[in-house]
């Protein structure tokens, strides 16, 4: 156990969750806040935090909180986002690909586990991507959404209305686990986590 952190280092396999979030900070400090109470959680579990390599936003505050309690942190950046998007060059390791589609596979492929934070249209673009996969069997990993003071609420509600619409289901529904705080949503994704089987692979 980490004294500062109380990080778990006798768990018998290393779990890799995949965090999206936004690469800037928001307009109030409890974004900040909860990104970085989400890499102290994950770290704290002794698991391994996969982001977009990035040093600005809640990208920058989960990295440093994982850090920071011990952690272990991998990036995934294009070459061409070093400079947009500060690569963090603190971490345990950089991987610096050459396009989006290439960072969003290699992502996926070192993870059990896929979730999105606060963000922007960068963010909802791979939280989607990643459903979408799960729903064409891709992989079984376990997506969740951290709804930290209901703002993904209105994405909740249009969800509902794209059911009753006729174009999503239950089923589909049911693959997203939300919570308001970092560790309620680890907790409802370490199940799925665990039993994922395989690796993603990009057909």
């Amino acid at each position: 156990m980490d004294e500062a952190c109380g990080v778990n280092t006798t768990e018998p396999a290393k779990l890799s969750v995949c965090v999206y979030c936004g690469a800037r900070s928001g307009a109030g400090p409890q974004w900040v806040q909860a990104a970085h109470r989400m890499g102290e959680a994950i770290a704290q579990r002794g698991w391994r935090l996969v982001y977009g390599g990035g040093n600005v936003g809640l990208m920058g505050a989960v990295a440093d909180a994982a850090l920071a309690c011990g952690g272990e942190v991998v990036g995934v950046i294009p070459e061409r986002l070093q400079t947009l998007e500060v690569a963090h060059k603190g971490l345990t390791q950089l991987v610096v690909v050459q396009t989006m589609h290439q960072r969003k596979q290699r992502m996926a492929e070192l993870s059990q586990g896929f979730m999105a934070l606060p963000g922007g249209i960068g963010t909802f673009e791979e939280l989607f991507e990643a459903w979408t996969w799960r729903h064409l069997g891709y992989h079984q990993h376990p997506i969740g959404l951290l709804n930290t003071e209901g703002f993904f609420d209105g994405l909740l509600a249009f969800l509902a209305h794209t059911g009753k619409a006729g174009f999503t289901d239950d089923t589909q529904h049911a693959m997203l686990e939300v919570a308001q705080d970092a560790d309620h949503l680890l907790e409802r994704m370490t199940p799925g986590m665990k039993a994922a089987t395989g690796s993603f692979q990009m057909i």
